[in-house]
């Protein structure tokens, strides 16, 4: 299955550089998913190659062994902005980075304004996010995966237009599967910003 999808990417990257519709796979296994798919010849696991073109492909650094490894090993990150207000307006408050183990998160809350860096604390429990300023919950959010509050690590910095800056990298739960998608699943009832 994994060498079907790898495949397919080989393939697509062949099509996006204008190779011949004629080339063949010789990668030492053939490949059906249920339907055929065209060919594309594979020499030494890094490079594809045509009649008389070739195109390099080495740069992707995909091995023959990466095609057995599960896709949760393979090392892909996604990227995206999230807002942090829970009345709709899209301030794009949280930009989120998702690795394979852990996801980090730039928080830039426009209700924090003004409020010293030295004087805010997050905490993350398994599932939540909370931000506290003097002591008292003002924002939080349910987080889209379970978390592991072993493996958090928080940097709270004085930010551009008096907004505080705070940076999260938050590990991911042991046996928890999966992708989250994202960081905030639904901003906290108790969000008071």
């Amino acid at each position: 299955m994994h060498r079907v999808l790898v495949a397919a990417m080989l393939i697509a990257t062949a099509d996006a550089l204008s190779l011949p519709a004629s080339a063949s796979l010789r990668a030492g296994t053939s490949l059906q998913a249920g339907t055929s798919l065209r060919a594309a010849s594979l020499r030494a696991g890094t490079s594809l190659q045509a009649a008389s073109d070739s195109v390099d492909v080495s740069d992707l650094e995909v091995l023959i062994e990466d095609l057995d490894k599960p896709l949760e090993e393979l090392t892909v990150e996604t990227r995206g902005v999230e807002h942090t207000q829970k009345d709709g307006i899209q301030d794009e408050g949280c930009a989120w980075t998702e690795k394979a183990k852990s996801v980090d998160v730039v928080l830039r809350i426009p209700g924090l304004r003004g409020q010293p860096s030295g004087a805010l604390a997050v905490d993350v429990t398994p599932t939540s996010c909370t931000v506290t300023a003097f002591g008292v919950a003002v924002w939080s959010c349910l987080l889209k995966g379970k978390a592991d509050p072993a493996f958090v690590f928080v940097e709270i910095s004085d930010g551009a237009e008096a907004i505080p800056t705070i940076e999260l990298s938050v590990g991911k739960a042991i046996g928890a599967s999966g992708r989250w998608g994202g960081f905030i699943d639904v901003i906290g009832e108790d969000s008071i910003l």
